[in-house]
C-alpha cells in the first residue's frame, strides 16, 4: 500500500461498526496510527496480512479493532483466535479487547499455559467468539476437542518473529493444520527477518505485506544514549550514580541472565530501592504479581530478562536501561520500545563495555541510527 499521511484520517474513515467506534474513542484512541490505517482495511476484506511496525505504534490496536469489526454477534462459536508468545502479553491483549468491545455483546476467553487446565476449560465452555491464547495450551485444547475451529474466520499470530523463530514452530504448524483453509491468517511483529518471511509461504495465501524498511525502524521519540565502561563491574556504580543524580519515576532494567538479575536485585535491595524482577523461570502467579506491583507504582524499578521485551505496555514508563546489551540485534527495538509508547517521550541508556563496542556499532548500523554518549543533563530528556 502506498504511503499516506494518516494524520488527516480518523477511525470513522475505516468503515468501523458504530458500537466498536464508540469503544475505540472511549479507550482513548484519537486517530489511527500508520499500521492501523494500513492493516484494518485488509483485515476487513479478509486478506491474509503480514504487518511489520515498530514497538509502540499500535499493532495490538490494529488487529483487535480489525477482528472486532468482523465478529458475528449472533454466532456463539469461536470466530477469531489471537496467539501470542507470553502469558503477560495474552492478558494485555485480552484487556484491550474487553475495553474496545465494551458496547458490544461478545464473549472472550483467555487460554494460557501454566494455569490450571480446568480454568481454560471453564473459559471455553462460555462459547467464546474470540480466544486469546498461548501456543501450547491452545493446541492442547484443540486436541482435546474443546476448541472447535470449523467457524474460524481469522487466526492472528502476534509477535510473529518470536513465535516462528523459537520453540513454538511445531505448535504453530500443528494448529494451522487444524483450521479451515479459508481462514484468514494475520502476522504482526516489530521485526520480520527474511527467514521468517520465507516460512510464511507455507501457510499464507498471497498475503498483503505492510513492511517497514530497516532504516525506518529507529524509534521516533526515544532518545538513545550509551555509557562507555572499561570494566563490567563498573556498571553497578554507574547505575547508582544515575539514580543519585536524577529523579526517575519508573524504569525497566534489562539483563541477559538470571544470575546477573539476582546480583543486581540484591544490590538494589541493600540500598532500599523499590525493586522487583521478572524472568521466564518464575511461577506464573509470581510474575503477574511483580508486574502488577510495577504497573501500579508499588515498585519503581523492574529487572527483566527478555521475557518482558515484547509488547507489554507500561503507561508511565519513560526510561529503559540495557544493563547488558541484547544478544540479538532484533531484540534491541523490542526492549527500548517499552519507553516512549505510542507517541510519548522516552529514553534508552545502554551500558557498553570495551567488549560491547562492536555490538553497539552493529545495532547502530542495523537500525541506521546514532546512539549518543549520555549527556550531563539527562534529567532534561526525562521531563
Amino acid at each position: 500500500m502506498a504511503e499516506a499521511d494518516v494524520s488527516t484520517y480518523n477511525f470513522d474513515d475505516l468503515e468501523i461498526r458504530d458500537e466498536l467506534l464508540r469503544g475505540v474513542y472511549a479507550y482513548g484512541f484519537e486517530k489511527p496510527s500508520n499500521i492501523q490505517y494500513k492493516s484494518i482495511p485488509f483485515i476487513n476484506a479478509g486478506r491474509d496480512v503480514i504487518a511489520q511496525s515498530q514497538s509502540g505504534t499500535g499493532k495490538t490496536g490494529a488487529f483487535t479493532v480489525g477482528i472486532l469489526n468482523k465478529v458475528d454477534l449472533e454466532l456463539k462459536q469461536t470466530q477469531f483466535i489471537i496467539m501470542t508468545p507470553t502469558h503477560e502479553l495474552a492478558k494485555q491483549i485480552f484487556e484491550v479487547i474487553t475495553e474496545l468491545s465494551r458496547y458490544m455483546k461478545i464473549t472472550i476467553a483467555k487460554v494460557i499455559g501454566k494455569t490450571n487446565i480446568s480454568d481454560s476449560i471453564t473459559e471455553l465452555r462460555k462459547d467464546p467468539q474470540i480466544i486469546v491464547a498461548t501456543p501450547g495450551r491452545l493446541l492442547d485444547m484443540i486436541n482435546r476437542n474443546i476448541v472447535y475451529t470449523d467457524k474460524l474466520k481469522t487466526f492472528v499470530i502476534d509477535e510473529a518473529d518470536e513465535m516462528l523463530s523459537s520453540g513454538f514452530m511445531e505448535s504453530i504448524y500443528n494448529i494451522i493444520k487444524c483450521i479451515p483453509k479459508t481462514s484468514q491468517i494475520c502476522l504482526f511483529s516489530a521485526t520480520l527477518p527474511p527467514e521468517i518471511l520465507q516460512l510464511t509461504e507455507y501457510f499464507m495465501k498471497e498475503p498483503e505485506s505492510i513492511l517497514v524498511n530497516r532504516d525506518q525502524l529507529t524509534l521516533e521519540g526515544i532518545k538513545q544514549f550509551y555509557v562507555q565502561l572499561e570494566q563490567y563491574r563498573w556498571k553497578f556504580d554507574v547505575l547508582f550514580d544515575i539514580y543519585d543524580t536524577i529523579n526517575i519515576t519508573q524504569c525497566i532494567i534489562y539483563v541477559n541472565s538470571k544470575s546477573t538479575l539476582q546480583n543486581l536485585y540484591d544490590r538494589l535491595k541493600e540500598r532500599d530501592f523499590p525493586v522487583s524482577y521478572i524472568h521466564g523461570s518464575m511461577e506464573q502467579r509470581d510474575r503477574e504479581s511483580n508486574l502488577s506491583d510495577f504497573k501500579n507504582g508499588t515498585t519503581r524499578i523492574l529487572l527483566s530478562t527478555d521475557l518482558l521485551s515484547r509488547g507489554i505496555d507500561i503507561q508511565q514508563l519513560s526510561l529503559v536501561i540495557n544493563f547488558d546489551l541484547p544478544r540479538s540485534k532484533e531484540t534491541y527495538i523490542h526492549r527500548i520500545g517499552r519507553s516512549g509508547r505510542y507517541g510519548r517521550k522516552g529514553v534508552a541508556i545502554n551500558f557498553v563495555t570495551t567488549e560491547d563496542v562492536g555490538q553497539m556499532k552493529e545495532i547502530e548500523s542495523f537500525y541506521n541510527t546514532k546512539v549518543e554518549e549520555m549527556p550531563q543533563n539527562l534529567a532534561d530528556f526525562l521531563c
